[in-house]
């Protein structure tokens, strides 16, 4: 039983770990989930660094296993090991169940490994364990992190804007007085932020015109007045339904995440964006006191 729990198990643990890692070096994966590819996004590093960790980790349990027959002080050790990994593998899950809108599977099936490895090598001890686990999930849970959530699941117009930016005021009261509907997405959400960053936009508000085959983003307050300005003008309906728009920047999100990385996964995978920019608020103003 000792050489199942502390070199089989764990035997199989790499194998898995090592075929994620010669995926992900082919750029695919054991899963296709958005949530393991959201999971990444989270990371201070590349992923696949995680991978050659959890290699290194799994691959010297391994020897701590071995030598853990003949010695007492290789058997703490090798506790040691697979709880501290228990431990770090609890914290990164329960802070994607908190941060994403759905969980790595991968990462599940990893946590899932070592917690049978702990329940085969030291049953008696298994009950701890579990509650350790579990009192790092509700510790995760009482903390006040933004999540990423599921904004742009429908075709339709979107604003991302801040409550405090007199720019976002102005489209806001525009969209209003012409009874412009639209889906308000504040920038304290983490999502907003994060797609904003991932595609390098540093002024609001932006306009997110999502289509069936198109994402159109307007950035500025004047650029997206004059967008809906020039939807009213007949000469300018006429143009468009002769001359569809067509994409002037390659779509940015099809390289890591799905088409849409608001919505966490899109029905459309590399579909065009259109980015128009204006300059930032800053810009604006020192160009105001040039004049």
């Amino acid at each position: 039983m000792r050489f199942f729990s502390r070199v089989f198990l764990p035997l199989l643990l790499l194998g898995y770990i090592a075929t994620e890692t010669y995926l992900k070096l082919q750029h695919t994966s054991l899963c296709g989930e958005v949530g393991c590819k959201l999971a990444g996004e989270l990371l201070n590093f590349d992923a696949i660094y995680l991978n050659y960790f959890g290699l290194a980790g799994v691959f010297a349990l391994i020897i701590l296993g071995l030598l853990s027959f003949k010695s007492k002080i290789y058997e703490t050790l090798y506790f040691i090991a697979l709880y501290g990994a228990i431990a770090f593998e609890a914290t990164i899950i329960s802070y994607q169940f908190v941060a994403n809108p759905e969980p790595c599977i991968f990462c599940l099936g990893v946590i899932s490994s070592l917690l049978l490895i702990a329940l085969f090598s030291h049953a008696k001890h298994f009950g701890i364990t579990l509650a350790t686990v579990v009192a790092i999930f509700t510790g995760m849970h009482t903390l006040g992190i933004s999540k990423n959530k599921n904004f742009m699941l429908k075709n339709g117009t979107y604003l991302i804007h801040s409550q405090s930016c007199p720019h976002c005021k102005k489209v806001k009261a525009y969209m209003k007085e012409h009874h412009i509907d639209y889906t308000p997405i504040s920038t304290k959400e983490a999502s907003a932020r994060n797609f904003l960053k991932f595609t390098g936009i540093r002024s609001i508000p932006v306009l997110v015109l999502k289509e069936k085959l198109e994402r159109k983003l307007i950035v500025g307050d004047k650029k997206i007045i004059a967008y809906f300005e020039s939807k009213h003008t007949p000469q300018a309906k006429s143009i468009e339904e002769k001359s569809p728009v067509q994409s002037s920047v390659t779509n940015p999100l099809s390289g890591g995440l799905s088409s849409d990385f608001l919505s966490a996964g899109g029905d459309d995978e590399g579909c065009a964006i259109t980015i128009t920019e204006t300059p930032s608020c800053a810009e604006t103003n020192n160009s105001n006191k040039g004049e």
